[in-house]
């Protein structure tokens, strides 16, 4: 049997276990996944144990997602975003990069990313990811980060343009996209933004998954906006991380009836 799982700190909330063993079920793969709460200052070491006990593979989440890949060996695309979610065990230990796609084909469900303005919140692993998806597909991306240094370093890495937290009411009449990358709302009724820093015409799109419904989205609903909750994203990532994993194509119906069936 091979075990799989997902590090990270923390990993309580996360819904990948059933995602990823109903499709192993589904299939017949002798593995099973499960989720482990890492120390932060251990990442290297359970991610070479896990190599050492013959792992098949991890997911990587908060706040892990820059520091790992330093430990793996990254594809070309996980190399050039600077963040990997997705550790691949075999010869060598192999870093990739799922995020950037399950953000695109969650958005693309929605709304048209072509052309379009985009603020990013956060400038962190995920942040790292969707900056790196949409530069090249919309008009415009804003990131504005709690540490300005960081925001500014990677909107100059993806060319975008980093702004300050209270210098989002200057720019957001013109954004057609807010993504919120950062844990804000995670488990607590909070928010970086709320109703009157949104506007109707925009898409409001929350990475975070537990609650489903967030602070940030119930804020957007009262503004008019369209809301997107970060389940289809952790789908897309989930199904690209099982096809690296397995070489098989993931059951995409059965892992979001999973994952649904859970949360409700």
């Amino acid at each position: 049997m091979k075990i799989f799982g997902i590090i990270g700190n923390p990993v309580e909330h996360s819904l990948s276990p059933v995602m990823h063993n109903s499709a192993f079920k589904y299939l017949n793969i002798d593995a099973v996944y499960f989720k482990f709460k890492v120390d932060l200052r251990r990442l290297k070491d359970a991610i070479l144990g896990a190599d050492s006990l013959g792992f098949g593979g991890l997911n990587v989440t908060v706040p892990f997602k820059e520091e790992a890949i330093k430990y793996t060996i990254p594809d070309t695309l996980a190399e050039e975003i600077g963040a990997i979610n997705t550790i691949k065990f075999g010869r060598t230990v192999e870093g990739f990069n799922t995020d950037a796609v399950g953000a695109v084909m969650a958005l693309k469900e929605v709304t048209d990313i072509k052309d379009s303005n985009v603020l990013i919140l956060g400038a962190g692993g995920a942040a790292r990811a969707v900056a790196y998806a949409l530069s090249s597909q919309s008009k415009k991306v804003f990131i504005a980060n709690r540490t300005f240094k960081k925001g500014f370093d990677l909107a100059k890495k993806v060319g975008g343009e980093p702004i300050k937290l209270d210098e989002i009411p200057n720019i957001i009449k013109s954004v057609d996209i807010v993504i919120n990358t950062t844990t804000v709302g995670l488990n607590e009724d909070r928010s970086l933004l709320y109703h009157k820093d949104l506007h109707k015409d925009m898409v409001v799109f929350d990475l975070v998954y537990s609650p489903v419904k967030t602070r940030l989205l119930r804020e957007a609903e009262i503004a008019g906006a369209k809301t997107l909750n970060g389940i289809k994203m952790l789908l897309y990532q989930g199904a690209a991380s099982f096809e690296v994993w397995t070489g098989i194509k993931a059951p995409l119906d059965l892992m979001e009836e999973a994952i649904y069936h859970e949360i409700s």
